[in-house]
């Protein structure tokens, strides 16, 4: 019996720690970081190795990015639908 409570109480982490990973994978505090980090990025090559004024050309590829994720949840929600009708 208390084998099967353990088994239980490992069920229930694993669980709750694929939970907590759904969740970051959608958070905006995720999509953040990602974009300011893309902005960063782009902006240093722009600056040091294009030679261009970075300050308004690094938001392109940040802004993509960001209209990705939200165009990658709506797509994501249509595959599913379609997948759950197939069924």
């Amino acid at each position: 019996m208390k084998d099967l409570e353990k088994q239980i109480a490992r069920i229930e982490q694993r669980n709750k720690q694929v939970e907590q990973n759904k969740a970051w994978e959608t958070s905006w505090t995720r999509r953040i970081s990602i974009a300011l980090l893309t902005y960063v990025v782009v902006w240093m090559y722009l600056q040091f190795v294009v030679h261009v004024d970075p300050w308004i050309n690094a938001i392109i590829p940040t802004a993509g990015f960001l209209m990705s994720t939200l165009t990658l949840t709506f797509i994501k929600s249509v595959w599913i639908d379609k997948m759950r009708h197939e069924k």
